[in-house]
């Protein structure tokens, strides 16, 4: 699934309220990082992640490389954090519910 600009926009307008679930360390992104982030995703969608200065590669690469190993999309790169979305159809949904990342 490709994501449209409106629907990118609309969730970089939601994830600038979130604080960052996933931290990337030193070693970049590793077989651990990538599960808690796939946790992360599943129970919220909309996952913002900080990424630390002594990471090598550019904030970027990192971000793409998260999203391939997890399935998700890059919403926005901004400084050292990242947003990533993945829809979880699993979720239960309601009209008129709020967004797993809103709850």
């Amino acid at each position: 699934m490709t994501l449209t600009s409106k629907q990118r926009a609309d969730l970089r307008a939601d994830a600038h309220r979130l604080t960052a679930l996933v931290h990337v360390g030193h070693q970049g992104v590793t077989d651990t990082l990538s599960a808690a982030l796939d946790d992360a995703l599943r129970t919220r969608e909309l996952v913002k992640v900080q990424i630390a200065r002594t990471v090598e590669d550019s904030v970027k690469d990192v971000a793409h490389e998260m999203a391939r190993r997890t399935g998700a999309e890059v919403v926005q790169t901004i400084g050292r954090t990242a947003t990533l979305y993945r829809y979880n159809p699993e979720l239960s949904r309601r009209p008129g519910d709020l967004p797993a990342w809103k709850q």
